[in-house]
């Protein structure tokens, strides 16, 4: 039967600048590396796969995904490669689409020990696992859409089953290190849901960059864990674990600048909540991605991943989750230069969080969300809109003030956040004594935080000190800042925020 060439590998070994027969060569000594010598592949086969659209029995696509995420330095997984066998999986997707979205209830456990194997497999080599095209929010969003909003099957996810076909159908990524993970009981799963807590604790005090390859091993093995059935229950929180933990790793990834990668982990967390029947979660899941396109300055992004979040986190979304999503889409909004449409935002995330009467104990992954948060968050919005509209300074510095006052110990990269917001809002409002003054005491502490984003925003605060640099003072604080930048390019945006 003819087949379409499969553009997707094509494109990817263009850019590996292999040979063909080069890369037979390679498939065959990585594939007796993981313990497979009787695999062999020629020239002729690797043009089949490209220019027919031919797709390898296992593990050749497993391996071609682990010889590209090594060669190009970012994570590649099977989909990318174009190698599955359901559809038309070899049709080159535009930039920034989200073909292979949403992927089948059984692929969830496989897709998240794939793609935690390979960015493992980058941080033990040392590259850079960065490099590929943020999927854009309405791509997200339309291919997710119905999947998120339809009622899941009754009954835990089926995990993959079981076969008797030989060591090829039972290799995972995991396997790359010889090891299997193994059925866990009540005791275990609570022990996973403690080591969550311990890693959102740290990342919440210094950043994202100190704990990530840990968070990733742990949800990598929780990913191996999946791939076994469990009573429903236990099977349930696992998927919880699993999605708290994406996110995460997502979170942290998006801290220290791996944007794809970081998008990656917020859409399978919001895969992993969805197989355990939370919704509230897998919208939060996709909220971060939205966050993460405000950062980056696509604010339009933003709000077609809002309109998803908020849409298919259900109606059991409780009060302070909802309002923690509307100040999100301020802030989006607040990007743009829509002040109305960020004050109306901002007013129902106020009225949702006073509803909030604390009668229902809120999920672990939303009590980092309290009321100094809720205003850091006004903070960051009226902040962002002072770039359209300086009178929005003042309201900026409010909430900046009354967030500091409320800060907890503990919350050390949201304290330099807000004394950012609070310095730029003063630099807007004309007043510079105050705004060397947050300046300063963002510096006190931002080297001994591993968050890239922090450094974004000094970045963005400076270049608002630029009218102030004929006084002495200021002079000298922009002195200090360039000192204290580290020398890496600044990640490209373009929102002020």
């Amino acid at each position: 039967m003819s087949r379409e060439p499969n553009t997707r590998l094509a494109d990817l070994f263009a850019l590996a600048g292999w040979s063909k027969g080069e890369l037979a060569r390679l498939v065959n000594r990585q594939a007796g590396a993981m313990g497979y010598p009787q695999l062999a592949t020629d020239t002729s086969r690797v043009r089949r796969w490209m220019e027919t659209g031919e797709i390898p029995r296992d593990p050749v696509p497993k391996v071609l995904a682990a010889l590209f995420t090594e060669r190009l330095g970012r994570v590649v997984t099977i989909e990318d490669l174009g190698l599955v066998r359901a559809g038309r999986t070899g049709k080159r997707r535009p930039e920034g689409s989200a073909a292979g979205l949403p992927w089948a209830p059984e692929r969830t456990a496989e897709v998240l020990t794939e793609f935690t194997g390979m960015d493992l497999m980058l941080n033990r080599r040392g590259l850079v696992g960065a490099g590929a095209a943020l999927a854009a929010g309405s791509a997200l969003s339309g291919a997710m859409y119905e999947w998120l909003h339809a009622t899941p099957a009754a009954g835990p996810s089926r995990p993959p089953r079981p076969t008797d076909t030989g060591a090829y159908d039972r290799m995972t990524p995991s396997s790359y290190d010889r090891y299997e993970a193994t059925p866990v009981g009540t005791a275990e799963v609570s022990a996973l849901e403690r080591s969550v807590e311990v890693f959102r604790a740290w990342d919440a005090a210094r950043g994202g960059g100190l704990q990530r390859k840990a968070v990733v091993g742990q949800l990598n093995e929780v990913g191996g864990i999946l791939a076994y059935r469990h009573p429903e229950g236990l099977q349930r929180r696992l998927w919880g674990v699993a999605a708290n933990l994406a996110v995460l790793a997502g979170w942290m990834s998006h801290d220290v600048g791996l944007e794809p990668t970081a998008q990656k982990y917020f859409v399978i967390a919001a895969h992993a909540a969805r197989e355990g029947g939370d919704r509230p979660r897998a919208g939060e899941a996709l909220s971060r991605a939205a966050r993460q396109m405000v950062h980056l300055g696509r604010p339009d992004d933003a709000l077609d991943l809002m309109k998803l979040a908020k849409s298919g986190s259900g109606r059991t979304t409780l009060p302070r989750t909802r309002a923690m999503l509307c100040t999100i889409e301020a802030w989006a909004q607040a990007a743009k230069g829509h002040g109305q449409a960020m004050r109306r935002a901002l007013g129902e995330a106020e009225e949702l969080f006073a509803g909030d009467h604390g009668d229902v104990e809120p999920p672990s992954w939303m009590q980092m969300f309290d009321e100094a948060d809720l205003h850091g968050m006004e903070a960051l919005a009226y902040r962002t809109l002072a770039e359209h509209d300086p009178a929005a300074a003042a309201r900026a510095q409010e909430h900046a003030t009354r967030a500091l006052v409320l800060r907890a110990d503990g919350r050390q990269r949201s304290q330099i956040f807000d004394y950012l917001s609070m310095a730029s809002a003063c630099f807007i409002a004309d007043d510079p004594e105050q705004a060397d003054r947050y300046a300063r005491l963002a510096l006190l502490t931002i080297g001994e935080n591993s968050s890239h984003r922090t450094w974004d925003r000094l970045r963005e605060m400076y270049r608002l000190t630029g009218q102030y640099a004929g006084y002495p003072k200021i002079h000298e604080l922009r002195e200090e800042i360039r000192f204290a930048l580290p020398r890496t390019a600044p990640r490209s945006r373009t929102s002020p925020a």
